[in-house]
């Protein structure tokens, strides 16, 4: 409950913000590739406008629990004169806030933009759906715990992570169709696990939808289980550390 008091009354535009960020970053990527004209809309097997709701709200789930969750022990350092609260505790609570909220996010955009005509957007296999959302989740959870014993030993090392970002941003199909790159290119593209579950939840929604040969959501979800089990050895061999900065 202090989470989510603190996420949503943090600013004004606080739960505003939720849905306002997902439609401007929609508005300017219409806009960007409209300037490309027809070639710069082409998806296979998909509609461009559904095709980039799904990618932009798939990888907003995974990056707000990587940024939020790895800011979560900075964020909550005066609870730990309670005993019974660690380190780890904190990065799941916002990690699971962060899902849940992007979770209604997602449900809302998907019913608004059915409801104007968009029926692309019908998830074709829901279930697959929600499986592909929460192996997303746990991705981000992953990176976060991995992640948050940097920033919180180092903290000046937040900085250089969040730069990471956009070029994650720009290099996960999340706004730019993977078929695009040169073959060569796509090869490397392929071990960034992000790229497998934003390709997958497209597949779940259309259809029609074929995505490059090689989309593998169990590697992402091996990836995230990984990251998890590397975040748990961190933070238990600098728990200390963590918390007396």
């Amino acid at each position: 409950m202090r989470e989510a008091m603190g996420r949503i009354t943090q600013d004004r535009l606080g739960p505003v913000w939720l849905f306002l960020e997902p439609v401007l970053y929609l508005t300017i990527m219409v806009g960007v590739r409209s300037l490309l004209g027809r070639t710069g809309r082409m998806i296979p097997g998909a509609d461009f406008i559904p095709w980039l709701i799904i990618g932009l709200l798939t990888f907003m789930l995974f990056r707000n629990n990587m940024n939020r969750g790895m800011s979560a022990v900075n964020a909550n350092r005066g609870l730990f004169a309670y005993r019974q609260v660690h380190p780890v505790d904190t990065v799941f609570v916002r990690c699971f806030l962060e899902t849940l909220l992007q979770s209604i996010v997602f449900i809302i955009f998907l019913s608004v933009f059915i409801f104007l005509g968009f029926e692309a957007l019908i998830p074709a296999d829901p279930l697959g759906g929600v499986y592909v959302w929460l192996s997303t989740a746990l991705l981000g959870f992953g990176i976060a715990m991995v992640l948050s014993v940097a920033v919180s030993v180092v903290q000046e090392s937040q900085k250089f992570i969040s730069l990471m970002t956009f070029p994650l941003f720009m290099l996960s199909g999340a706004i730019f169709p993977i078929q695009a790159f040169p073959l060569s290119v796509r090869e490397y593209l392929m071990y960034n696990p992000v790229l497998h579950v934003v390709e997958s939840m497209r597949m779940t929604i259309f259809s029609t939808y074929y995505s490059v040969p090689g989309i593998d959501l169990v590697y992402a979800q091996k990836f995230a289980i990984c990251l998890i089990l590397l975040g748990l050895l961190l933070q238990m061999r600098f728990k200390i550390a963590m918390i007396a900065k």
